[in-house]
């Protein structure tokens, strides 16, 4: 594949940055009932077709899209003086991202499962035992929490170092992840509350509007093909 298609594929993937905005901002705008407080009421928001068909084809795939749009971004950056900067970023973001895929596997297939028992009558689930699965996947939260956080100021980092692509893109790309995840915390430990903290669909619409910024500046950008063209096409001053 020639360096101009290469550069052009690479800009459509970054636009999975902005989609997982948006997909993560609509998709917070409702958040579930807090199991801790109001269980019955989670099992039943739980077990509907809604809950369903919004997490499978809005959360899940926005994770996917922040997948490819985080390793388009560090494949573009490769080309600019962030260059190894932005592949360690990419690296730890996608681990973060990957790994938080498997929670929204859980969430999306399993919590319909356990609301569906909680109303048939099995009100022992509303206070279950400690098991090795609440600790490991409270850790795979926590481990995914770390690296999407570090993982993506790093890449906001790169973005404002590298020269190529807007300074201030990177600075909203780098903000994102406070909002959603350093003030989601903050609001979870304070408020106490245990559903989607309003943090993250703030954090969700600066990552989209971030987001689109560096993949409309990546794609109206003209390839080095159309640029040589133009060169050429110049007149010569004699």
């Amino acid at each position: 594949m020639s360096a101009p298609n290469t550069l052009r594929w690479i800009g459509i993937g970054l636009l999975g940055l902005p989609l997982y905005g948006v997909l993560t901002f609509w998709s917070s705008l409702n958040p579930q009932p807090d199991p801790s407080t109001q269980y019955e009421a989670w099992a039943r928001f739980v077990t509907t077709n809604g809950y369903v068909l919004k997490h499978l084809f809005v959360s899940v795939l926005g994770i996917i899209f922040a997948m490819l749009g985080t390793f388009a971004l560090g494949a573009y950056l490769t080309r600019s003086r962030a260059g190894r900067l932005g592949l360690v970023a990419m690296v730890i973001a996608f681990f973060g991202h990957a790994l938080w895929l498997t929670i929204g596997g859980v969430s999306t297939f399993a919590s319909p499962a356990e609301g569906q028992a909680y109303l048939a009558g099995a009100e022992e689930l509303k206070n279950p035992p400690t098991s090795l699965v609440d600790t490991l996947q409270l850790a795979t939260i926590g481990v995914s929490i770390l690296l999407g956080f570090v993982g993506n100021v790093l890449l906001g980092v790169a973005v404002w170092r590298s020269g190529i692509l807007p300074k201030w893109a990177g600075a909203l790309l780098a903000f994102a992840p406070v909002l959603m995840y350093i003030f989601g915390l903050v609001y979870a430990l304070t408020i106490g509350a245990n559903a989607t903290p309003p943090t993250v669909p703030a954090g969700a619409l600066v990552l989209a509007i971030g987001g689109a910024w560096i993949a409309w500046s990546v794609l109206s950008r003209p390839s080095a093909a159309q640029e040589a063209v133009g060169v050429g096409a110049q007149p010569r001053v004699q």
